[in-house]
């Protein structure tokens, strides 16, 4: 596990897992949203963001968190030795949206970029959810059958696998 590439559905609690595994291994963790967004929520020009990703995917070890351009996501998947796929049920990644932006009301979430809206980052997630079903489909879950050949490949379906997982991966 040097190479670890964490995707998922939007409230599927994709940080909160790159962040427990950044702990328990020591390998810096990217998050998309940190190099594809400016601090005011504006998108960085995709040159600027396509150096950055590169210069990532170029080092040794790293932890990814999020999806970005789909041509750069392909990429992490390629260039990974760890995927972790976070699949839990919509009507949990609605819940968990749901308690980010209530949570968000009182106390930014942890790790969210400053000067960004909770509440529009909260109804962009809900967008985004909407629309899931069009990718995070059987073809695309075939699709990454194949793409994980080689590679170590670990979908998470619940709280309970996704709460156990670094304990039960990381040695």
């Amino acid at each position: 596990m040097k190479k670890i590439v964490v995707f998922g559905k939007p409230g599927s609690g994709k940080s909160t897992l790159s962040k427990r595994l950044a702990l328990a291994t020591g390998i810096k963790l990217h998050a998309v949203d940190s190099i594809e967004f400016e601090a005011n929520g504006e998108r960085v020009d995709r040159a600027i963001y396509d150096k950055i990703h590169d210069s990532i995917l170029s080092s040794d070890d790293w932890i990814i968190d999020g999806f970005g351009p789909i041509a750069s996501f392909k990429q992490r998947l390629d260039a990974a030795d760890t995927l972790i796929f976070i699949d839990l049920p919509y009507a949990v990644s609605y819940w968990l949206v749901t308690k980010r932006l209530l949570k968000g009301v009182f106390v930014k979430p942890e790790g969210w970029p400053e000067g960004s809206s909770v509440l529009k980052g909260s109804l962009q997630s809900y967008k985004v959810l909407k629309l899931c079903p069009k990718f995070w489909n059987k073809d695309f879950k075939q699709n990454l059958e194949k793409v994980s050949a080689g590679k170590s490949l670990h979908v998470i379906r619940s709280i309970s696998e996704l709460d156990s997982f670094v304990e039960n991966y990381v040695v």
